[in-house]
């Protein structure tokens, strides 16, 4: 047998090449083959990082609040990242398709909030679906503890940055978070993720990018300073609040959003139109649903 990267002999039962100093036991690659991938998911023969659990996730809250994130068609492995969790419950980890029980109570003598988040890695940056994930991590935690937007954000933005280890090796991403109670909507963001009210598809972000398209906001170490924006909506009568990344509204032009069904099997009629329609990126979708009956 031979080393999967330099190819010099190697003895079976050898943990490292003698000749190269590449461990034997590394995984093998889902492209080439090689048993070449490193600690941080790329092959050291074709260079190809692997993708991950996080290529087509799903989740499903009691009360129908449901989001998907997926890889799309084009992208190697999926940098966006999604929580969604009742306010004063767990942050259950999105999978196959589910209900999470959440063992919440309900505030002042109506239904819980819902929390929403969703980042979108961003690709020039290293590692970015490790920065997606981190800061829907801890700004999920943060909200369904009750703290506050902007409180919310700075610990997202500081889990973000301590990936970094130099400046030039700054992993980073977008964000948008709401809390949705039945009467009252607020949102937080920073870059072009966005937030929608359905069935009526109005945009209630606005998108922090420069002229030519680039993002002028973003969580990450090299811009340790950003400021996020803020909004507060009031829901005009039943509906449902999307929250999603590029990979679907870039395709919303024109598109009549699905009326029927629940929130999920719409969700995942937006996933099915943004794939119809070339899915150049990762897509993911958050919906809640805010008074009346859905589905």
């Amino acid at each position: 047998m031979s080393c999967p990267l330099c190819e010099a002999p190697v003895v079976a039962g050898d943990a490292f090449c003698e000749t190269c100093g590449h461990p034997l036991t590394s995984p093998a690659c889902t492209s080439c083959g090689a048993a070449a991938v490193d600690a941080e998911g790329y092959c050291e023969r074709c260079g190809l990082r692997q993708p991950s659990g996080r290529d087509h996730a799903e989740l499903e809250l009691p009360g129908g609040a449901a989001g998907i994130t997926d890889r799309g068609l084009r992208r190697s492995r999926n940098e966006d990242a999604f929580a969604l969790a009742v306010m004063g419950g767990p942050v259950p980890v999105p999978d196959s398709a589910r209900t999470v029980p959440v063992p919440a109570e309900p505030h002042d003598g109506g239904p819980p909030a819902v929390v929403a988040v969703v980042c979108d890695g961003v690709g020039s940056s290293p590692r970015a679906d490790e920065a997606s994930a981190a800061a829907c991590e801890a700004a999920a935690d943060a909200l369904t503890r009750g703290l506050t937007h902007e409180e919310a954000f700075a610990l997202a933005g500081r889990a973000v940055g301590k990936l970094a280890t130099s400046p030039d090796d700054a992993p980073a991403c977008t964000y948008v978070a709401a809390v949705a109670r039945p009467d009252r909507v607020s949102i937080c963001w920073a870059g072009d993720s966005r937030a929608y009210w359905l069935p009526d598809g109005v945009m209630l972000t606005e998108d922090d990018v420069a002229r030519g398209g680039e993002i002028t906001a973003w969580l990450g170490a090299d811009y340790p300073d950003v400021t996020p924006r803020t909004r507060v909506f009031t829901p005009p009568g039943p509906g449902l609040l999307l929250v999603c990344s590029d990979g679907l509204w870039r395709y919303l032009n024109g598109y009549d959003f699905p009326a029927a069904g629940t929130p999920l099997a719409r969700a995942r009629r937006m996933l099915r139109h943004a794939l119809d329609s070339g899915g150049q990126d990762n897509v993911t979708i958050c919906l809640i649903p805010l008074g009346g009956s859905h589905g």
